[in-house]
């Protein structure tokens, strides 16, 4: 099936109930925890020049319709302006839809990881961390006992009480995904940044993750690494020019990814 035909389903396909049970590629049942957070035909578009998009107006997503489950990691895939970071920041409550209903379980919070959102660049390391942890709901005395621990993963040494604004991107992301991982969240929003830092800090940080997703952390990951994803994800969509192109199992979502665009795997 061609994607402007529609969503290709693969083996794991979540249901349409909370709760629902699905069928892995290997047959067996996977209980699903109580939905976190979903989207229901969401559109989000922008103006533009109308030389560059139709009647002026560039989609960004195409009638997206997704479900969250309490403690999976799902992985948002797909290639280049195909609306992955936006679909992420409409997740965490920073975009509106143009149209359609974003919902989120009440009283639960989201953490949007991505390089350089939310920082005050006038402010230390420390002081953004603290603040980000009390934002995530930290009283300040906990936030304040997080600190060192942040410091010493972020690997951020003396620079952690130098302004935001003289980092570099590896060093911010470094910062944003250690005081996430350090502190309370109870929907971990990931866009890029596990990609970010040198191999050893990379390979740091996905086993800190594989370790906090291993208990009941509710996360969703988008990343242009498919080994990562496989890693990392029990459940994956590809969006494909503004839609979802395929959703289930991870290596079927991916077997998906790899063939040309527009086109299904025989």
């Amino acid at each position: 099936m061609s994607v402007e035909k529609g969503q290709q389903r693969v083996a794991g396909a979540v249901g349409d109930a909370p709760g629902d049970r699905c069928v892995s590629s290997a047959g067996a049942g996977v209980a699903r925890g109580e939905v976190m957070l979903e989207l229901v035909d969401v559109y989000h578009s922008y103006h533009a020049r109308k030389d560059n998009f139709e009647h002026g107006v560039h989609r960004v997503l195409d009638g997206v319709s997704l479900k969250l489950h309490r403690g999976e990691t799902l992985g948002i895939i797909g290639r280049n302006g195909a609306g992955k970071t936006t679909l992420l920041r409409l997740m965490a409550g920073i975009l509106a839809p143009s149209r359609g209903t974003v919902w989120r379980r009440p009283g639960i919070s989201c953490s949007l990881l991505t390089i350089g959102l939310g920082f005050q660049p006038s402010l230390s390391g420390r002081d953004n961390a603290l603040l980000s942890a009390m934002l995530q709901g930290a009283t300040k005395r906990e936030a304040e006992g997080y600190l060192a621990d942040i410091q010493e993963f972020s690997e951020l040494g003396h620079s952690f009480d130098e302004p935001v604004k003289t980092y570099s991107a590896g060093m911010r992301a470094r910062l944003g995904f250690t005081t996430a991982l350090m502190t309370h969240v109870d929907v971990l929003l990931i866009d890029e940044v596990l990609g970010v830092g040198d191999a050893a800090f990379r390979q740091k940080a996905s086993t800190a993750m594989r370790d906090k997703v291993g208990g009941d952390q509710t996360v969703v990951l988008v990343s242009h690494m498919a080994e990562q994803v496989r890693q990392l994800c029990g459940r994956a969509v590809l969006l494909e020019e503004a839609r979802v192109a395929a959703e289930g199992e991870v290596d079927g979502v991916l077997d998906v990814y790899a063939q040309p665009s527009g086109t299904a795997p025989a």
